[in-house]
C-alpha cells in the first residue's frame, strides 16, 4: 500500500533525486525547488465546463521540479522519464512538441515569464486520469512565478494552466484539475463551483477512506471524443436557450428532442445534484448515502455520458461486490484509466487486496500497466519546498 504524505512530510526520496539530477545536469544546485500533487475526482465528473460543481481531492503522487533562471528566454528541461526539452519563450508553443508544450505554454500565457533550466521528476501515473498534465502545467507555473518574481496568485496559475489545455493541447476540459493541484488542502476534499470559482474544504467522515483503483489501462485523453461531448452539452444549453447547463433543471431536459443531447445534459444536471447530495451526506457522517451516490454517478457516466469502458466498468462491479465498499465509480475523462471508491476505513486493506485478486482486464481492453489498488488521503496542493 501506498504511505500517504502531506505537504508537511514531502517524498524526500524524490525530492533528493530531483535536485540531485539537476545539480549532475547543470553544474549546480537548483535555485528553488517546487511540488505539485496530482488529484482524484470524487465525484463531478464533466460538470466543471458546464459550470457545475466537482469535489476533488489532491493526492501524494507529485510532480517535482529544480529550477534556476538561465537569464534569458531560454528554456532547457530533463524529465527523469521523458527525456529532454528545449525551447525559446520567444517562440510560438504550437512548435513545441511533447510534453514540452505543456510548460512552453505557461510560459508563453503568464506575462513576465523569464528563461530557466530545469530537472523533472514525477510520481503520477501517466494516463491514469490522476492529473499529470495539470500537475505539470502548476508546478511549471510557480517555477515562472518565483523565478520571475511575479505578481499572480495560484487561481491565475490555474486558470492560465486550463487555457495551456484548451488553446495548446487540444483539449477542451475545464478547470477542475488546475484548481484542484494549485488549492485544495491536507485533510480536505475541494468543493468547487465551477461558475463562480467560489471553494470550500469538505470533511471526508474518519470512518471512511478513498481509495483508488488504477485498471491499468491507459489512454492519451481522446480529444475528439471528449471535445464531443462538450459541443453536446453547448448544443444543449443552446436549444433550452440558458447560457449553460449549469442552469438547467431535470424538468428542462424533457424539452430536447434530441435522444443524444438528452441524455448527456441528463447526467450533468443530476450529477450537479449529486456533488451537492455527497457533500450534505459527507457532513453528517452518512458514507452509506455518498457511496450510493458514487454508484449512481457511474452508471450515469456508463449510460448517459457514454465515457466508461470495460475495465472501468469491470473494476466498479468487484468493487461494488466487496465487503466494505461504500460505493465506487469511474474518474476522470473516462475511457480509461481509474475508478475512485469509499470504503469503510476498517476494512480498506481487506478491500483492496479482494479487488486485487479479482480484478482482470477485459479481452477487449487490456492493460498497458500494471494494476493498483491502495488508499490515499487527500493532500496539499501546489508548494515551494
Amino acid at each position: 500500500m501506498l504511505k500517504n504524505r502531506g505537504v508537511n512530510e514531502p517524498n524526500f526520496d524524490q525530492i533528493k533525486r530531483t535536485s540531485d539530477g539537476f545539480q549532475s545536469r547543470f553544474g549546480a544546485a537548483p535555485d528553488i525547488i517546487v511540488r505539485c500533487p496530482g488529484r482524484v475526482n470524487l465525484i463531478g465528473e464533466h460538470t466543471d465546463y458546464n459550470d457545475g460543481f466537482v469535489l476533488p481531492i489532491a493526492l501524494p503522487f507529485e510532480t517535482v521540479i529544480a529550477a534556476s533562471s538561465s537569464e534569458d528566454s531560454q528554456i532547457n528541461l530533463i524529465s527523469e522519464g521523458f527525456g529532454s526539452a528545449h525551447f525559446s519563450l520567444e517562440d510560438n508553443p504550437m512548435h513545441t512538441s511533447g510534453w514540452g508544450r505543456y510548460v512552453h505554454g505557461m510560459g508563453s500565457l503568464i506575462t513576465g515569464s523569464l528563461g530557466w533550466n530545469g530537472y523533472i521528476s514525477s510520481s503520477i501515473p501517466m494516463g491514469a486520469n490522476l492529473s499529470s498534465s495539470a500537475a505539470l502545467e502548476i508546478a511549471a507555473g510557480m517555477v515562472f512565478k518565483h523565478l520571475g518574481a511575479l505578481e499572480i496568485t495560484l487561481r491565475e496559475i490555474a486558470l492560465i494552466g486550463q487555457r495551456v489545455e484548451n488553446e495548446f493541447i487540444g483539449v477542451r476540459s475545464g478547470i477542475m484539475d488546475q484548481i484542484a493541484c494549485a488549492l485544495s488542502q491536507r485533510g480536505k476534499a475541494l468543493l468547487l463551483d465551477c461558475l463562480t470559482m467560489q471553494t470550500s474544504m469538505i470533511s471526508i467522515p474518519e470512518d471512511t477512506s478513498v481509495v483508488i483503483m488504477d485498471t491499468g489501462t491507459r489512454r492519451e485523453l481522446r480529444s475528439s471524443e471528449y471535445n464531443k461531448r462538450r459541443e453536446s452539452c453547448e448544443s444543449a444549453a443552446l436549444n433550452l436557450a440558458i447560457p449553460s447547463l449549469r442552469d438547467a433543471s431535470i424538468e428542462d431536459i424533457t424539452k430536447l428532442t434530441n435522444q443524444t443531447l438528452k441524455r448527456r445534459a441528463r447526467h450533468v444536471v443530476s450529477e450537479n445534484e449529486r456533488v451537492l447530495k455527497v457533500v450534505e451526506a459527507f457532513s453528517t457522517g452518512h458514507s452509506l448515502t455518498a457511496g450510493r451516490l458514487f454508484s449512481e454517478s457511474h452508471l450515469s457516466l456508463r449510460n448517459d455520458y457514454e465515457v466508461s469502458g470495460p475495465a472501468l466498468d469491470r473494476i466498479v462491479e468487484v468493487a461494488l461486490g466487496t465487503p466494505g465498499c461504500f460505493g465506487a465509480r469511474m474518474t476522470g475523462g473516462g475511457f480509461a484509466g481509474s475508478a475512485v471508491a469509499i470504503v469503510a476505513r476498517d476494512q480498506v486493506e481487506q478491500f483492496c487486496n479482494f479487488v486485487t485478486n479479482n480484478f482482470e482486464c477485459p479481452e477487449s481492453q487490456p492493460a498497458l500497466a500494471p494494476t493498483r489498488v491502495y488508499p490515499v488521503e487527500a493532500c496539499a496542493g501546489v508548494s515551494l519546498l
